[in-house]
């Protein structure tokens, strides 16, 4: 198992010690496309690019949750934060890949839910304060994202900003650990941190963070994950 089946075999594992969730409700990576979109449904939506040819035939076959994405509608609505529902739209492979290695059996109801286009890092904090209510029944807030996303350097093997990630993964792993009033003006102001253009050009992968931050309340986080993988230090966070 390479080290992203190692991070979310980990998260499943911590995830296990509680009770079965009754549904996941999902912020996956690629779901920039449109503010606050809700999709209930699960068909498998492969947008992948230049991966193996294998990949393009996987299938994540869990079932949706309509009511659970009915009521995130509301919860959101309540606190005037603009979403919509989108029924046709499959799962992003942000949700189906780490899926399928901490979920296998696919038995869980999943609701995926895209960022929104501004990418206001307080705005997806307030996000997740709006589905904070979710925790108490039994549904699971999952961030997919990456704590270093500079794919440039990832892939070409790039020692240039394996010492700015690791100053970035310090960072970042202090602020999810910190109070939680201390964590989220942190998080606001994330682009500030050691390194953080470097490891983040765009902050898709890293906003997922913001939303179960948000959804966290007073809950202090906790690191439950740490690696270097081709040269960058990479970690996952728990909170509750």
């Amino acid at each position: 198992m390479g080290p992203y089946g190692r991070f979310f075999a980990r998260a499943w594992q911590h995830a296990s010690t509680k009770a079965g969730c009754d549904c996941c409700c999902v912020r996956p990576l690629g779901g920039t496309g449109r503010n606050g979109h809700l999709q209930p449904s699960t068909r498998t939506d492969i947008r992948l690019l230049r991966f193996p040819p294998h990949t393009y035939t996987l299938q994540y076959p869990a079932p949706g949750s309509p009511d659970v994405a009915r009521h995130i509608r509301t919860l959101l609505q309540n606190a005037g934060i603009a979403n919509a529902a989108d029924e046709q739209r499959g799962l992003d492979h942000g949700v189906f890949i780490p899926f399928i290695l901490a979920f296998p059996h696919a038995d869980i109801p999943v609701v995926e839910l895209s960022l929104q286009m501004a990418l206001d890092p307080a705005e997806h904090l307030a996000i997740g304060a709006a589905l904070a209510p979710l925790r108490a029944q039994n549904v699971l807030i999952v961030g997919t994202g990456l704590s270093y996303h500079n794919l440039r350097h990832f892939m070409n093997g790039s020692p240039v900003t394996d010492q700015p990630a690791q100053a970035f993964d310090a960072w970042l792993t202090a602020t999810a650990c910190a109070p939680p009033p201390e964590r989220n003006l942190r998080l606001t102001q994330w682009a500030q941190a050691p390194g953080a253009r470097l490891c983040h050009p765009r902050e898709e992968h890293l906003l997922p963070l913001m939303i179960a931050a948000g959804a966290a309340g007073q809950d202090k986080g906790q690191q439950i994950y740490s690696d270097i993988v081709l040269g960058k230090a990479l970690s996952g966070y728990r909170f509750g």
